[in-house]
């Protein structure tokens, strides 16, 4: 009777202990829910404790300009082709490609002589000072009168050709601004506006021919170089600029995006958009100057979740993570 007692009372024993271990499981285990990730109240997940950390960008007024990008080629303002007042053969050349002449100057001379008949050689003069800027024919070419023996240009003055692509013809004019690239010389930007829009466009390549002048003489800067120009063409202005990342456009064309509130909450804001240009648009409704969205880190956001701000971080968190749940001073690590 003694034995069965005893074993009676480490069965209720152990039954109770195998209680107290379960009850203690299923307290922890709602606890971890409604901090790492669980679903809490709701239905949504991390509950109200749950904050995500995000990066913000204040709304700003800005303007926006929009660009094209050509290709295009330095060369001479002014160039003249020197053509041989008679035909025969090149019989001497004065030049090099770079030397300067002066007007009047010999540049080569033609021997316009035929089998059985000798005759003087006709001279080649330069009509215009300037520089050699294309290759002069090789002594013992056959030329006409038709025929450029070489060209003249003012390589102190140069200009850039380029064309544009017929859909941007309503957007150019004189004065507009551009910023050049040279293959010489890779990271460096060249200045130059446009001087002259051609007043036609090419039907076989679809676009409209614009010279573009250097702001500034730049001795880097040589005829015949390959250049990759910026032009910029339409500005908009006045209305408020924020990344284009912060921006979500719903299926039917809608938009939303998140405002960090002063208490670090978010607020789900609908809005209208603008133009966008190289990675910032326009806002145009629903949103202050001054206002900081969230750029990255929105599709985990629902309205009212709290956040982590790391563009502008809460002055208050470490104050409010070293205090203890109960709001007692810490001193020491310790309560």
């Amino acid at each position: 009777m003694e034995k069965k007692t005893k074993v009676s009372v480490i069965i209720i024993a152990a039954a109770v202990g195998v209680t107290a271990v379960l009850f203690a499981v299923i307290n922890a285990t709602k606890g971890d829910g409604a901090q790492g990730g669980m679903p809490g109240k709701g239905g949504r997940w991390g509950g109200g404790n749950t904050t995500f950390t995000v990066r913000s960008a204040e709304a700003v007024t800005a303007t926006l300009t929009n660009y094209v990008i050509t290709n295009g080629e330095v060369e001479s303002q002014s160039a003249v082709e020197v053509f041989p007042s008679m035909s025969g053969k090149v019989q001497q050349i004065n030049v090099l490609l770079g030397s300067h002449v002066k007007k009047g100057d010999i540049i080569a001379k033609i021997d316009p002589s035929e089998p059985g008949t000798k005759y003087a050689l006709s001279p080649v003069e330069a009509p215009i000072s300037g520089s050699i800027v294309s290759s002069p024919l090789k002594v013992g070419t056959t030329v006409t009168t038709n025929s450029a023996v070489t060209m003249i240009g003012d390589i102190d003055n140069l200009q850039i050709s380029v064309n544009v692509p017929e859909r941007y013809v309503a957007e150019l004019k004189t004065g507009l601004k551009a910023e050049v690239s040279l293959e010489a010389y890779p990271g460096v930007v060249f200045s130059a506006s446009v001087s002259r829009v051609s007043p036609v466009v090419d039907s076989s390549t679809r676009t409209k021919q614009v010279i573009l002048n250097f702001d500034k003489k730049d001795s880097r800067v040589n005829a015949g170089m390959f250049a990759k120009v910026k032009l910029y063409t339409t500005k908009y202005s006045g209305k408020l600029v924020v990344p284009s990342d912060a921006v979500v456009t719903n299926d039917d064309g809608s938009a939303y995006l998140f405002v960090v509130n002063d208490d670090y909450t978010v607020s789900r804001r609908e809005i209208k958009t603008g133009k966008s240009i190289d990675g910032k648009i326009q806002v145009t409704d629903n949103l202050m100057s001054g206002e900081r969205v969230v750029y990255e880190g929105m599709l985990s956001l629902s309205d009212g979740a709290k956040v982590n701000d790391l563009e502008n971080p809460d002055p208050n968190a470490n104050a409010k993570s070293e205090a203890p749940a109960g709001g007692e001073p810490v001193q020491g690590g310790k309560r």
